[in-house]
């Protein structure tokens, strides 16, 4: 078994559960993904980072998704970082195309902070810590923590966060901008899944159009990116979706979209 390649193993149906270390469920036109290794604080090994780009794959192919929520089993650990040299996935929940709110309950550090970097929306509670210790190892964040962090938070502070290797609380975390919002340990799934339904409840191609062109204009000049912001506002005019939200409007009552 050692022997045999992670993704062969799937492949050939060594492995009879689809998914081992995630937890993945949908309610609605909601998505929730689970770090589920609470043992080993939900660090990320090669068979997690597997299962977990599948599962953003699956994602991305099913149109009746609209939000996903990213979340760790237990209390302590969002994500304590890797426990061996395993592939970025990071870069996965990067390339999900709807919005990814991360819940962050516990410790997000090394690859479990550059896994929270890599979603749309930070919600923490307020036990959490946060921390890219890779300069104490003599290593430097390779999971694009040295390209995201200073895309949220100002450059000194992501420079601070990541020469020093020493974390930050939740409260520290609000104050800079790298998360949207600290709640109590207790309230910290009820209100993702709040701020998840609130979002869902809009237009589902306008949402990924949106994310879309802020994601993509950070790397445009301010000229490209306005192009862009047209292209796809033109884009929409096309779409059942967008007559509907205008009907709904003006007669005064509830939007049904479709993602058509």
């Amino acid at each position: 078994m050692a022997a045999v390649p992670l993704v062969a193993a799937y492949q050939a149906g060594i492995f009879d559960m689809p998914y081992a270390t995630i937890v993945y469920d949908k309610r609605g036109h909601i998505a929730r993904l689970t770090l589920n290794r609470p043992e080993m604080d939900n660090a990320i090994d090669e068979r997690l980072s597997w299962e977990l780009g599948e599962a953003c794959q699956q994602i991305n192919q099913d149109e009746d998704i609209r939000v996903v929520i990213i979340t760790g089993a237990g209390d302590r650990a969002f994500c304590s970082g890797s426990d061996e040299d395993v592939p970025a996935v990071a870069s996965a929940v990067a390339g999900i195309d709807r919005p990814v709110i991360a819940a962050i309950n516990g410790d997000a550090l090394g690859q479990g902070l550059e896994l929270a970097l890599s979603c749309d929306i930070r919600i923490a509670s307020a036990r959490a810590r946060f921390g890219l210790p890779h300069t104490a190892l003599g290593l430097i964040p390779t999971n694009g923590g040295t390209q995201r962090l200073p895309r949220i938070v100002a450059k000194g502070k992501a420079l601070e966060m990541i020469l020093t290797a020493e974390p930050i609380d939740a409260g520290e975390a609000y104050r800079i901008g790298l998360v949207n919002k600290v709640v109590p340990h207790q309230d910290l799934i009820p209100e993702a899944e709040e701020f998840a339904q609130r979002i869902a409840a809009k237009g589902p191609i306008a949402l990924r159009y949106a994310k879309e062109a802020v994601n993509k204009g950070l790397d445009l000049t301010l000229e490209q990116g306005l192009r862009l912001e047209a292209d796809l506002y033109f884009l929409l005019h096309t779409t059942e979706d967008r007559t509907d939200g205008i009907r709904a409007f003006q007669e005064k009552r509830p939007p049904q979209f479709k993602g058509r």
